[in-house]
């Protein structure tokens, strides 16, 4: 499959490492919103084809999937000039701005019939799959709450600061722990109760939500973009509790008795860097001609952008972008 990626940037710098060592993906077309960007782009990772503007590699005819690596306050856009130009869709989190254009996007690839899907990768790597096992296995019983946590110290970083390019720590970081807690609680959830350190700026330093389920279970999220956490995510039952350590990539899953017992570990699988999971599930869902890959659907895409929506409402965080709204 031939790839084309939009934007040069760090992480677009980890998919463009990952695609090349996999055999049966092409790494076709960078596109940069600068010419000499996007030639240094495609020289250090090899790509075949490098174009100054997004709109050169969105009119490329051999493009068959296009990656979105730019920052969260331009995927609606890019997202959609994808769209209307036939390519396949494949958008970093947090996927849009928020809900309502979450909902905008995924009803045009349903009109045009093309694959649009959320690169969420802790959605679609097999460690997902071990931890929902263990669950279900009934080692720990019936859990009854978790937590989660994703910090890191990138307060240096612009675009983390900046309301135009949706900054905060919610969508860049809080992203994860939500995600966490849904695939493990799913999204029957009878209250969210948030709370939030504010910039000077006004987006969100740190933030801390409390999601209480109507099966009575409750699970705490935690994001800071001034510090470091131990990325830790925490399943509690009656019988002991599970610990995942690093919810953004997960490498290794301990299970406890409630004497406090090591009782099971699970090693993570090698890896290219588990970004290669969302690229095969994408080309998985094209061959297929469907327009969503099943572990990370539509639904849940949009779902997660209402959750982080009422959080921000919650806590006074709003974007310039949504003033027409």
């Amino acid at each position: 499959m031939k790839i084309g990626i939009m934007g040069t940037g760090n992480i677009a710098g980890v998919m463009a490492d990952t695609i090349r060592q996999m055999p049966q993906v092409c790494s076709f077309a960078a596109g940069s919103r600068t010419p000499e960007k996007a030639r240094r782009f495609a020289e250090k990772y090899g790509f075949q084809r490098a174009y100054g503007s997004y709109e050169e590699l969105v009119s490329d005819p051999e493009v068959q999937l296009i990656y979105i690596a730019t920052p969260h306050s331009q995927h609606y856009e890019n997202i959609k000039l994808c769209l209307e130009h036939g390519k396949n869709v494949l958008v970093e989190k947090a996927f849009t701005l928020n809900a309502v254009q979450a909902r905008e996007v995924t009803a045009l690839a349903k009109e045009k019939g093309l694959l649009l899907a959320e690169a969420i990768w802790t959605r679609y790597m097999p460690m997902r799959k071990t931890l929902e096992d263990i669950v279900a296995s009934g080692v720990i019983g019936r859990p009854t709450s978790l937590y989660a946590t994703l910090s890191y110290p990138i307060a240096h970083v612009e675009r983390i600061q900046e309301p135009a390019l949706a900054g905060g720590a919610l969508l860049d970081l809080g992203v994860y722990p939500l995600n966490f807690a849904s695939m493990v609680f799913g999204d029957d959830i009878e209250k969210i109760s948030a709370s939030a350190v504010l910039t000077e700026k006004g987006v969100d330093a740190v933030t801390t939500a409390v999601l209480t389920y109507r099966d009575k279970k409750a699970a705490v999220i935690h994001a800071d973009f001034q510090a470091a956490s131990n990325r830790e995510g925490a399943i509690y039952g009656e019988k002991g509790y599970i610990l995942v350590q690093n919810i953004n990539n997960c490498e290794g899953i301990q299970v406890y008795d409630a004497d406090h017992r090591l009782i099971a570990s699970y090693e993570t699988p090698r890896q290219i860097s588990g970004y290669e999971y969302e690229v095969e599930a994408c080309m998985e869902a094209i061959a297929k001609g469907n327009i969503e890959c099943p572990q990370m659907p539509h639904a849940e895409t949009i779902r997660i952008m209402e959750l982080m929506d009422e959080i921000r409402r919650q806590i006074g965080v709003s974007y310039p972008q949504e003033k027409s709204l």
